[in-house]
């Protein structure tokens, strides 16, 4: 039977090696930028939409 992650939660947490962590951190970082970027380079459908539905009303 496998391990069941649920039974870990109350256990006090292992320490990393602090080169393992950078690495995440960094990993993390990396790909905060590239939603960002990407954010910033296309569209908010949202928004899209909401403006085209109210350019709609304002045309009848």
């Amino acid at each position: 039977m496998e391990n069941n992650p649920f039974k870990d939660i109350n256990k006090p947490l292992k320490h990393v090696p602090k080169e393992l962590k950078s690495k995440v951190m960094r990993d993390i970082a990396m790909a905060k930028l590239l939603m960002d970027l990407a954010e910033l380079f296309s569209y908010n459908i949202g928004d899209l939409i909401e403006s085209v539905m109210k350019q709609r009303k304002g045309k009848k």
